[in-house]
């Protein structure tokens, strides 16, 4: 079984983010990983080439530093990756990350895509579903149980008031929650073995693709600090408190 794995490369979470004069996140020169919620679609996938026989093949798209991303999945167990860096992909936005992550996942053949959710970093969520709409294949998202059967697969996605069973025929697309499969940790054989793993590092031009395709159709114009919360007020028990409580709900629009 091929299964790929779409892993991103953001900002440490534990730091702060630092925004150029352009307003986009600088991404050389910070400390950054491989997304948290990637990790549980690695995890993903090592366990389903465990169950099924296979390879894992980690695709990503940033700056040569994503490489950092790469190779820690590649420290899991993941078998080979796929960079695609171009100057051109600065500021690239969901869509025209859709595009790129779709055609270099479709220069080979594959049975199975695990994501994360969402990225830390851009928490747009939008990402997955982008990419199986481009290959044309089905997209099984927030999935927080994961099962693979002859030319199918089948998940719990998870919902605010249970699950949903849903299944599709392979090849699919599957985003997986934390709840998933719990990441594990990188063995010093495993961080050793990963330098001498394959990674591919390709263009916009290795892909076909030419800048104005992949050109974003949306840029942050600007960056206004969020208000400051002023102090709460108490509503003493007494005659007009129910008055004033009903003022204050109507003030913050809750009713």
């Amino acid at each position: 079984m091929d299964v790929v794995v779409l892993v991103k490369y953001v900002p440490d979470p534990a730091g702060t983010p630092k925004l150029g004069e352009d307003f986009l996140v600088v991404r050389e020169g910070t400390d950054g990983t491989l997304d948290p919620g990637d990790e549980y679609a690695v995890e993903a996938g090592l366990r389903t080439v465990e169950a099924h026989g296979g390879e894992v093949t980690l695709v990503s798209m940033g700056p040569e530093v994503a490489m950092t991303a790469i190779r820690k999945g590649l420290s899991m167990g993941a078998h080979r990756g796929v960079l695609v860096t171009d100057p051109a992909l600065r500021g690239a936005d969901a869509l025209a990350t859709a595009r790129v992550l779709a055609a270099a996942v479709a220069r080979r053949p594959y049975d199975l895509i695990f994501t994360g959710s969402e990225s830390t970093d851009g928490s747009t969520g939008t990402v997955p579903m982008a990419v199986a709409g481009i290959l044309g294949i089905p997209a099984l998202t927030f999935a927080r149980k994961v099962e693979v059967a002859e030319g199918a697969v089948r998940i719990e996605r998870q919902t605010d008031l249970g699950y949903d069973v849903i299944e599709a025929p392979t090849p699919a697309l599957v985003s997986v929650t934390a709840s998933a499969a719990e990441p594990r940790y990188a063995t010093l054989k495993g961080i050793m073995a990963a330098k001498s793993k394959p990674v591919e590092q390709l263009s916009l031009a290795d892909l076909g693709l030419d800048a104005a395709a992949v050109a974003p159709t949306q840029r942050v114009v600007g960056i206004t600090p969020a208000p400051s919360k002023g102090p709460g007020e108490i509503v003493q028990d007494g005659d007009g408190a129910v008055a004033r409580i009903v003022d204050l709900l109507v003030e913050a629009k809750v009713i």
